[in-house]
């Protein structure tokens, strides 16, 4: 199953790690040095050109998706529920 995480991308379902609100970017030392690492390692992929709301971790990539991490939530749950 595929995740739709906004403008063209969409990823496997069990590629999935963790979906973040992007408000964790500025709030969590931890969180800072994750992305810095991600940053630095070129890991971090922007969905579009619109403004990122979160943070979506993979396996080999963090993506900045502009759909909401609620949103993003729900369509995982609705995969884990019809499985």
């Amino acid at each position: 199953m595929y995740i739709h995480l906004g403008g063209e991308k969409n990823i496997r379902s069990s590629e999935l790690v963790a979906i973040f609100d992007i408000s964790i970017e500025k709030s969590s030392k931890i969180s800072k040095k994750f992305v810095s690492h991600a940053l630095q390692e070129k890991m971090i992929v922007n969905i579009g050109e619109e403004e990122a709301k979160s943070i979506v971790v993979t396996k080999d990539t963090v993506f900045y998706s502009p759909i909401s991490s609620a949103t993003l939530k729900k369509r995982v749950n609705i995969f884990y529920a019809n499985a």
